[in-house]
Order: structure tokens, then sequence, then C-alpha cells
């Protein structure tokens, strides 16, 4: 077992009995093949009432040395990272370990002479360009904490972000390609500045050549910034559990919430997911498809890939353009061996014609991934048969922003892999399942609720600046363990699979979103007294969003209707989070002391309606029926 890589499933066995029984030990020994400032003096103190971990306390290290300069010896001249652009046309580009090296520090000494220092809060709102995954490490080098915000939010969200994490940068575009379209990403950051006073520069990256606004004293060009800086930045040293990056995902309440991931143990458990799920060998060329703007990215695009020396690849468009062959035609150019992406893309691309994958030889797979949201079995199948040919492993992910990196997931070609189940859990992971009051299921073939017993290294530490809401989320519906919101199943062979949420959060695309979130959108249109949002199964998103609106003045024209509470979503959160399905209503239905019962909404936005349960305790019955009898007259779109 070399680098802690388990190469059999005895070693597996071997290793997870260890981590179970000896953590801090396990642990240990897998930090310390890192490079360190200082070695830590304690390895785990921890309790989950306050909650308070804290991993490797009294560890010095930079997260970027680790990514970068420890490889310059030995592998200086491997690919770092390929950029592939959105247009196939356009030429790809390529980063040795040293050009990387270069870059980052380049855009360290950039971030350095426009005023930041360690501990300021810096946003990243940019493309998937190369200057992203530069912009990010950089902010590591120099010991800022980076927030990216995903390049499809709004304004709104993207103020609220900012002004959460109180950030005094923002680092961004002029520009972006999606598919066949071009977004003015610049135009949006300087709508959403009009309410951040803590913004004191923004650092603009040239991609499309646009003309953009720039703001006297506080925009600057990058390409202007970095004519006359070195290509050398020390590190800032940091400490293991000072922050690394805020990240933040949609809570239960309409407030997103700033998850907080720290150097050391985020470092550690990274390296150490992504080189055993994915079975990492020196000569594979990787590719996560997954936006920077997500934890995913974040973890298995950037930080993992290069803490283990791999080649990453990086793509800037979509999987559907030029034609629904783009991901095939890139992975056969570029000789990709091991290949990340979400059951939305594999839905979406089996709706095209079988062709546009047969047409491409697709030899260099070796392993195939899936992120985001449980996949389904004939999505399952599908990718299985038609991608990997039936001879690459299939590693179904679970985890999620909290956990910082996979927790449950079949490890390629060691572990068990069974269709649509995540499979067993990493080793230091130690889930359980308990019911309603919190009692462990102990036994096979059940389910329950998903709870994770034992800190593991790349934990949240807190949500940023509320560390209450951090205890309430996760900390406190059971005793001394961290709730994951999931239901799950466990098989008699101990497999997991992941049924879904259990709280008022909808997976729409593997993106989560409040239902709270969305509502507080809707309410914003004038015509709009009262709404509530629920998930229910979609072919391609596997969750919709179906929206039931109580109107003051109903318009003549309800389409019109449904067209203004669409565009006030897109305006306030942004496309992705824009109802499926709206359905105007009298009447929600309510308990007496006025909670909505979205478990009769569900089923009615499933389209099962024969099993509503008993409604009599409800205020006012009778809106049942109506919203009953709305839902079967016509689908609402």
């Amino acid at each position: 077992m070399t680098n802690f890589q388990v190469k059999t499933y005895e070693e597996y066995q071997q290793a997870y009995k260890r981590s179970i029984e000896d953590p801090e030990g396990f642990w240990s020994d897998v930090a310390s093949t890192f490079t360190w400032r200082k070695k830590w003096n304690t390895t785990l103190e921890w309790n989950f009432e306050e909650p308070d971990v804290k991993w490797f306390k009294g560890g010095k290290l930079n997260i970027t040395e680790n990514c970068l300069d420890r490889h310059l010896k030995t592998r200086g001249n491997k690919l770092a990272l390929i950029w592939e652009p959105n247009d196939p046309k356009e030429r790809f580009v390529r980063f040795t370990y040293r050009e990387l090296y270069e870059k980052v520090c380049q855009f360290a000494n950039v971030l350095k002479k426009n005023g930041v220092q360690k501990g300021d809060r810096v946003c990243i709102y940019m493309p998937m360009i190369p200057e992203l995954a530069f912009a990010v490490l950089a902010c590591a080098r120099v010991g800022a904490i980076h927030s990216v915000v995903f390049a499809g939010f709004s304004a709104v969200s993207m103020a609220d972000r900012i002004n959460d994490a109180g950030a005094k940068m923002v680092l961004t575009s002029d520009g972006l390609n999606r598919g066949a379209k071009q977004i003015p990403v610049k135009r949006v950051v300087d709508e959403a500045l009009e309410t951040c006073p803590t913004v004191e520069k923004v650092i603009v990256v040239e991609r499309l050549g646009w003309a953009v606004n720039m703001v006297e004293g506080r925009d600057v060009w990058y390409h202007d910034e970095v004519q006359d800086v070195s290509k050398d930045c020390p590190a800032e040293v940091m400490d293991a559990e000072d922050m690394l990056f805020i990240l933040y995902t949609s809570g239960s309440t309409g407030k997103p919430k700033g998850v907080v991931h720290t150097c050391g143990g985020y470092m550690v458990y990274a390296e150490y997911s992504f080189r055993n799920v994915f079975q990492y060998e020196e000569s594979d060329v990787y590719w996560c498809t997954a936006d920077i703007g997500w934890i995913t990215g974040h973890t298995y695009l950037l930080y993992g890939p290069l803490l283990s020396g791999a080649t990453t690849l990086m793509f800037e468009g979509v999987p559907t353009y030029p034609d629904m062959g783009r991901f095939w035609q890139v992975c056969d150019k570029f000789g990709v061996t091991i290949f990340y992406t979400a059951p939305t893309a594999i839905r979406a691309l089996m709706g095209g014609d079988i062709d546009e994958v047969l047409s491409y030889s697709l030899d260099s797979l070796r392993v195939l991934g899936s992120v985001g949201e449980p996949i389904n079995e004939e999505a399952w199948h599908w990718y299985h048969i038609h991608v990997g040919k039936e001879r690459c492993p299939l590693v179904d992910t679970w985890w999620q922003t909290e956990t910082g990196g996979i927790m449950i997931s079949t490890l390629a070609n060691v572990t068990p892999m069974k269709p649509s189940h995540a499979g067993l859990p990493l080793p230091g992971i130690e889930p359980i399942l308990v019911d309603s009051e919190g009692n462990e299921i102990k036994e096979n073939g059940v389910e329950g609720y998903l709870c994770i017993k034992h800190p593991w290294p790349s934990m949240i530490r807190t949500t940023y600046g509320d560390h209450e809401r951090c205890r309430l989320s996760y900390f406190s519906t059971y005793k001394n363990l961290y709730f994951t919101g999931d239901g799950a199943k466990r098989d008699q062979d101990g497999l997991y699979r992941i049924i879904g949420r259990v709280d008022d959060v909808i997976n729409v695309s593997g993106h989560r979103f409040g239902t709270a979130e969305i509502e507080e959108a809707i309410n914003h249109n004038s015509h709009v007294i009262e709404s509530a949002v629920v998930g229910y199964p979609h072919d391609v998103k596997g969750q919709g969003i179906y929206a039931f609106v109580i109107c003051k003045d109903r318009p003549e024209n309800d389409e019109w209707l449904r067209a203004e509470i669409i565009e006030t979503v897109v305006e306030k959160i942004g496309k992705i989070a824009k109802p499926d399905k709206i359905q105007i209503v009298t009447g929600l239905p309510k308990t007496r002391s006025g909670k909505i019962m979205r478990r009769i909404l569900r089923k009615v936005a499933e389209g099962d309606v024969s099993n509503l349960g008993d409604t009599s305790t409800l205020l006012d019955p009778t809106v049942v029926d109506e919203i009953v009898e709305g839902s079967l007259s016509k689908a609402k779109v």
C-alpha cells in the first residue's frame, strides 16, 4: 500500500478496521506524507456538542506548497492542468507543474499588490478559464480565504454572499462563454457591488475582449496588473485550523450559509479520497466536469488532483455544445482515463442519439464516476454500458459541501459495485443509520437517517459568522452525531443507498436549494401573497421545482404571471433555480398552527394523489381537493 492507497478489498478492510480502532494514529500516518513547515502537536480534539473539531492542532503548512512546490523536482515538466475551451475550434492550453506554479505565484503577487493580506476574504465570480484555477490557488498561497460563487448566480445572490463574508476584493472577467451564449459577467458584478460596501478592489480578467464599465480606483485589468510581477511568491505559513475557504450552500432558511473548511484537514482528506476512490495512477489524465463554483470543483478538479501530482482537465463549455458528443470528443482528444460527472449530464445525453456516443472510441477510459445526487439505475446502466463499455468500474460518490470530500463510494476495482448504491464508507468514515428517536439501527437490510459518528479531517468547522447555525443544522438533531440530512438504506451486504433529503432542500441537477430561498424570491412578485415549493422527480434534473402560488389579484393571463414569477426567481437566485411547474391556488394545506403540510404538496407534485393520508386535521381540508383538481386538470409548466 503506497501512499496509503489501498489496492485490494483485503487492504481496504485492514485500513478501514485500523481507521475505526485508531483514527488518530491512522490519520496521523496519512498526514505525515505531506509537506509541513511544523508538525502538529495534537492529531485530534473534538466534541459534537458545541461543535468544536480541530485536526492537526499546532501544525503549520501551506496547501499550495503541497499542490505545487513539492512536485517541482520530480514532476516539474509533467502536465498539471489542461484547459479545453467552450468552442472546439479554439485552441486548448496546457500547463506543466512548473508553469502552473509560476502562474499561481504571479496571481498571488497581483493580489498582494492590490492590498490582499492573510485572513482577507476574496470573492471569485469567474467562468471556467485557467485564471479561475490560478485565482483560487493564489488566494490560498497568500493566506486569503477564497469564496467562489458560481458564475450563473444572480447579482442579488452574489451580493448576499459578498456581504456575509465581508469580502474585500472580487475577482471576475469581462464575460463568459456557455454553449452558444455569451454572458456579461462584469455587468452582474457591477450590479451586485451597488450594495457591497466592503469591496475595495475588483480585478477583471479578459475573456471575450468586451468593453466593460471600469470604476476608477476600484477596478483594474488583470493583464495590466500582471505585467511587472515576479513569478515567485513565498507561501504564507498557515495554521492547520486556519480557514482555507468559505463555500455558500443553500439552507432551509432563505439566507445562504457559508460552509467553512480549514487548511490542514481538508488537504489531507482531499488527496486521500481522490487517490483511493479513483485508484489514481501516475499516468492518468483525469477529468472532473464540475464547475469550480461547487464543492466538487474545489476538491476533485483542483485540490485533490494537484495534491496527488495528477494531470487534471478543466472544461469551459457544456456537454451539449456544439453537439451531444462533446464530452466524448474531449475524452478521445486528450486520452482521458478517469471521467467524473453528474447524473444530470448523463440523463441529458441519454436523450440524444446513441450514435453521439458510439462514434467515439472512449478506449482510454478506465474509471467512471458520478457525483451530485444518487444516480438512478437506468442512467447507471447507460453510462456503464455505452461510455464505460462494461469494462470501467463506476464509482457513485456520496458526499456534501459540508463533508469536504467523498464519504461513501465504491473504490474503483477494489470494493463492491452495485447500480444506484454509493457502496461502502471510505476508511476513517463511520456512517450509522438512526431511527427518528436517534437510536442506532445496527442490522443490515434497513432504512434510516444517515449520520456520521466520528469526526473526519475535511469536515465543516463552522458556518461563517454564525456558529450556532452550524450547530443547529448538523449537530442538534441527534446527540453526538453529525446529521447529514439524508435518508439511506443499508442492504444485506452493508452497502449504502442514499434515498435523498429529509428536510426542505431540493436537489436540482446536483445543486441544493432551500425551499425557503426559492419561496422568498417568488414572494417578491407583486401579485403573490404566499408560495410553497417542493421537489418532484424530473427525468433529466433528478428533481424539478414545483411551486404552488397564492395570488392577491390574479391577472387575466396566468401564463404572464408564470413568466413574471420565473423572471423574479432568475433575478434573485439564478436560472438554475427557476420553477419547472407553477400551479396557482387559492390556499395551501396548513395545520391549525399554520405549518404548511409539504408532505401533501409533494404527493400532488409527484402525481400520487390517491394516497394523501389524513387531511381532516388541516385548517381547511377543502383546499387539498382544489389543489388536486388543479394539478390534474393540466400540466402547469
